[in-house]
C-alpha cells in the first residue's frame, strides 16, 4: 500500500464524517454503533478526530450469539477508553420467534438496543459503519430475492424510523471497503473478525467472497451503478409512502392501529397492497412477501363477500391479521396459538400490599393503576357502586396479572345476576381485541377490577358500614397520565 493511498483515504474518511458532523446542530452528541468490526472501529476513530472525545459516545450491543461475545466487549470497552470516550452496553437476548431469521432477530434486537441507549443518554445522531461495498451487497441481495421498490432503495445515508430515540445517519456510505481498510492501516488501528463473516452458507457472505470479486473484474464501475438503483428505487418509495399516507388517513382507525375493513377493500389491488406494506412499516412489523400480502388481500375481499371477518387469521412474524366489527389490525399471536381474540402474551405477575398508594405503576404493561380514595359522604350513588371499599383493598395481597382466557365476572348486584366471560363482556361493549390486552386486578385469588370493564360486585361484600371509606380504581395508559 503506497503512502498516497493511505493519506488519500485518510482525508476522504474524515471528509465523510465532517459532512455528517456539519449537518448536526452545535454541540448535539453523536454515538457510533460499535461492534469493533473494522468499519465501526473507523468510524468511531474519525469521529473522536473530527468531533472530539466529549461529543462521542461508543454503544455496543452484547447478542450472546458468539462464544467470543464477551471477549468483543472487552475489546470494544477498552478500544473506547483509550480514546477518552463514553461507552455504554446492553445484553439482549434474540428472539426465535416464528416467522423470523436468527439474522433478522438479532437485528432487531440490536436496533431497539441502540435506540434505548440513545434516549438514556440524551444522542441526537446514531451513526451506522456501513459503506459503499455493503450497500452494493443490499441492493443485489434484494434483487436475487425479487423485493419491491422499497427493497431495493436498500439503506439511506439518513432517516429516522418511526419511534426511534435518535436520526439515524450513515457517515461512510459513499466510500469504498479497501478505503476504509486502508484507513484502519494507516493508523494501526486494531478490530474484530467476526467467524461468521467467512460462512458462505449466509447469501451475504457468499456475495462479498465469491460474487462481487468477479462483478469487480468484469464490471468495474457495478458499485456506482447499483447506487444509482438505490437512489431511484428510493425515489420512487417516497412518492408510493405519499400516496400510502394519503390513503391511510382515510382508512385508518384508533390512532393508525386499525384499519376499516370497507375502506381498504374499495381500494384497487395496487394501491392496497402499498397500503399494506406502509402500514405494517408503521406499526414496526418485518415486511411480508408479495405472496403473502397478496394473500391477505384475497382473503379481505372474501371476507367482504361473506360477512364472516372473525373467521379470519393470517399468520405473519409473531402475529395475526385479524378482522372484527368491520376494522382490521394485528393481534399478538402465531399460528400456535388458537384463533381466539383473546390470545395474548402472559406477563410477570405483580403484587402489591396495598396501604394507602394512590398509584401502582406497571412497566410491562405501560400503565398505571389509579386510586383515588372517596369521602364516606359523597353521594354520588354511581360513583360509590364502582368504587370499592377500603377493608377490601387491605384483606389480600393485590396482584396484577394476564388474562389466560375463560375468566368471569359479575357486572350488577341485581337479583339473579350471574356472572359472564370476561370475552362475552369485551364483545358486549364493541371493545376490540387490541384493546384488551389489559392487567387484571385480583384480591388474594378473586378478580377484583377489570381495565374497561369495571369491578366485579362477586369480590365486594354483601354489606359494608355505610360511613367506611371507598376508593376508586381505574387504569391509566402511561400517554394518558398527567
Amino acid at each position: 500500500m503506497t503512502t498516497s493511498a493511505q493519506s488519500s483515504a485518510d482525508c476522504l474518511v474524515l471528509e465523510a464524517v465532517g459532512v455528517a458532523l456539519a449537518a448536526l446542530p452545535p454541540n448535539a452528541r453523536v454515538a457510533v454503533a460499535f461492534s469493533g468490526g473494522v468499519d465501526s472501529t473507523v468510524l468511531l476513530d474519525a469521529a473522536v478526530r473530527v468531533a472530539g472525545a466529549s461529543r462521542c459516545m461508543a454503544l455496543h450491543v452484547h447478542h450472546g450469539l458468539s462464544p467470543n461475545a464477551d471477549a468483543w466487549l472487552a475489546h470494544c470497552e477498552a478500544f473506547a477508553r483509550e480514546r477518552g470516550v463514553e461507552f455504554a452496553v446492553r445484553h439482549v437476548e434474540v428472539s426465535r420467534d416464528a416467522g423470523l431469521s436468527v439474522e433478522a432477530a438479532a437485528r432487531d434486537a440490536r436496533y431497539r438496543a441502540l435506540d434505548a441507549l440513545c434516549a438514556a443518554h440524551g444522542i441526537h445522531s446514531l451513526w451506522l459503519a456501513q459503506h459503499a461495498d455493503d450497500q452494493a451487497e443490499t441492493v443485489l441481495l434484494q434483487l436475487l430475492r425479487g423485493a419491491g421498490i422499497a427493497g431495493l432503495a436498500a439503506m439511506a445515508s439518513e432517516f429516522s424510523p418511526v419511534g426511534a430515540a435518535a436520526v439515524r445517519a450513515r457517515p461512510l456510505l459513499h466510500l469504498l471497503r479497501a478505503q476504509i481498510e486502508q484507513y484502519a492501516s494507516a493508523r494501526h488501528l486494531r478490530w474484530i473478525d467476526d467467524e461468521s463473516n467467512a460462512d458462505t452458507r449466509y447469501a451475504r457472505n457468499a456475495l462479498r467472497h465469491e460474487v462481487m470479486p468477479a462483478l469487480a473484474v468484469n464490471f468495474p464501475g457495478f458499485r456506482d451503478a447499483l447506487a444509482r438503483t438505490a437512489s431511484h428505487a428510493a425515489s420512487a418509495q417516497r412518492l408510493l409512502d405519499a400516496l400510502a399516507r394519503m390513503d391511510l388517513d382515510r382508512v385508518s382507525r384508533d390512532e393508525g392501529r386499525a384499519l376499516s375493513h370497507d375502506a381498504l377493500i374499495a381500494l384497487d389491488d395496487d394501491r392496497a397492497l402499498n397500503l399494506l406494506r406502509y402500514w405494517m412499516r408503521s406499526q414496526g412489523f418485518v415486511a411480508a412477501s408479495s405472496a403473502r400480502l397478496g394473500d391477505a388481500l384475497r382473503q379481505l375481499r372474501e371476507v367482504g363477500a361473506s360477512g364472516d371477518g372473525h373467521r379470519l387469521r393470517i399468520d405473519h412474524a409473531g402475529h395475526a391479521l385479524r378482522c372484527y366489527r368491520g376494522l382490521v389490525y394485528w393481534e399478538a399471536g402465531d399460528s400456535r396459538d388458537p384463533a381466539d381474540e383473546t390470545a395474548i402474551a402472559e406477563r410477570e405477575v405483580s403484587e402489591l400490599a396495598w396501604s394507602g398508594e394512590a398509584t401502582w405503576r406497571l412497566p410491562q404493561w405501560r400503565g398505571t393503576f389509579v386510586f383515588e380514595t372517596l369521602d364516606a359522604s359523597r353521594s354520588d350513588s354511581t360513583t360509590r357502586e364502582c368504587a370499592v371499599p377500603v377493608s377490601v383493598l387491605r384483606r389480600a395481597l393485590l396482584s396484577a396479572r394476564s388474562r389466560r382466557g375463560g375468566e368471569r365476572m359479575r357486572m350488577s348486584d341485581a337479583p339473579g345476576a350471574r356472572s359472564r366471560t370476561l370475552k362475552n363482556l369485551f364483545q358486549e361493549r364493541g371493545i376490540a381485541a387490541w384493546k384488551r390486552d389489559v392487567p387484571l386486578l385480583y384480591i388474594g385469588d378473586e378478580l377484583l377490577f377489570v381495565p374497561l370493564l369495571g369491578v366485579n360486585r362477586a369480590a365486594l361484600p354483601a354489606e359494608v358500614a355505610p360511613n367506611e371509606a371507598r376508593v376508586s380504581i381505574s387504569w391509566r395508559e402511561d400517554l394518558l397520565i398527567a
